[in-house]
């Protein structure tokens, strides 16, 4: 007789994804996404946000697409508005306004894709909130931040080194997590981001005194750090991995521990190097350059500016340098400020950078 085999295991069946419900049609929107080169933050964030609208839906028995109209989609944003979270505060006016983003994006492409007669969601209006210029650090306000990191203590040199590269690029968080160690020309004072925003590579200026930090915390601290294999990574943790999303709790932390009366993270230095550059006497098409931005009147990409011309008046411009020189505020610089800045906050909305927490 053979061996006695125990019962079979029961295998489990999964009903097929309707590709013309809901949840089918957003498989196909992110397959149209990734197919796009979209940012794995994008996705992350556009799937999540989806994520919040088809629970919604499905608590209503809402399915299809055809099932959802105007009044419907007035309806959850109301939700989203009136929604606590478990520790019962509201979402965030930018958690708001990415969930309706969301919205509009999908049900756009689905009237395009032909899914729908009409685009239910191209007038759905974002939520409001009061109208403020984003927070913006004063100079001396930036130093005190910087002089909150230990720099006799190996993670707090680190910190410092990353500090400056923040302020003095402009860079975002997600573009300085990516940054390695063959990206540096320092001799050349020059950094090449790779993949930025919109998978654009551009090369930008960084100042003086962020290359004497980050040459600093790479001869004393990052072989203490690093593990092999080695992939290059510039900011390692102690276990030798990059920061990733904890580089916006290290950025708060300071800012925090600074007690300026100003809050923000890693974008609160990208707002500070436009604005000081562009006081400075910068043009503000130079500052869109660094920034990785169009224009704020055209499409144009300034992306061709040459690197010397943008080394020059980075130089010249920007407060954080070994020596420094006085240089006139011109009036140009002032009237662009607030175009500028409210360029800065909505790319900040747009890239989702909030605290509420609430995932998929």
């Amino acid at each position: 007789m053979g061996a006695r085999r125990g019962p079979k295991k029961k295998q489990q069946c999964f009903e097929p994804l309707d590709p013309a419900s809901l949840r089918g049609l957003k498989a196909a929107f992110f397959a149209w996404m990734t197919g796009m080169h979209f940012s794995p933050h994008t996705l992350r964030t556009r799937g999540n946000a989806l994520q919040f609208f088809l629970r919604w839906c499905d608590e209503r028995g809402l399915t299809r697409p055809a099932e959802i109209n105007r009044p419907i989609l007035e309806r959850y944003r109301r939700y989203t508005y009136e929604y606590r979270k478990p520790d019962g505060k509201p979402l965030s006016l930018k958690t708001q306004i990415s969930r309706i983003i969301a919205i509009r994006t999908f049900f756009k492409w689905m009237a395009r894709h032909h899914h729908l007669l009409y685009n239910p969601a191209g007038e759905l209006e974002m939520p409001r909130g009061e109208k403020r210029l984003p927070t913006v650090l004063t100079v001396e306000n930036v130093e005190t931040i910087l002089n909150q990191t230990n720099v006799n203590d190996p993670l707090g040199l680190r910190d410092r080194a990353i500090l400056e590269t923040l302020y003095s690029t402009g860079m975002r968080r997600s573009e300085l997590t990516g940054l390695r160690v063959y990206d540096l020309e320092l001799d050349q004072g020059i950094v090449a981001i790779r993949q930025g925003k919109g998978r654009k590579d551009r090369f930008v200026p960084i100042g003086s005194r962020a290359m004497a930090w980050i040459d600093k915390y790479l001869l004393e601290v990052r072989p203490r750090l690093v593990q092999e294999p080695d992939d290059g990574t510039l900011f390692l943790t102690v276990d030798g991995t990059s920061l990733g999303a904890h580089l916006s709790d290290l950025a708060h932390a300071y800012v925090k521990k600074a007690n300026t009366g100003k809050q923000g993270s890693c974008h609160i230095f990208r707002h500070a190097c436009a604005t000081h550059m562009l006081e400075g006497g910068a043009d503000l098409r130079i500052i869109q350059a660094i920034l990785g931005h169009e224009s704020i009147e055209s499409t144009t990409l300034y992306t061709h500016v040459a690197i010397d011309q943008l080394k020059a008046v980075h130089t010249k411009t920007h407060p954080a340098r070994l020596v420094r020189e006085n240089h006139p505020v011109p009036e140009a610089g002032r009237d662009a400020r607030g175009e500028l800045l409210n360029a800065l906050a909505a790319e900040a909305i747009d890239e989702g950078d909030n605290d509420d927490g609430v995932g998929a």
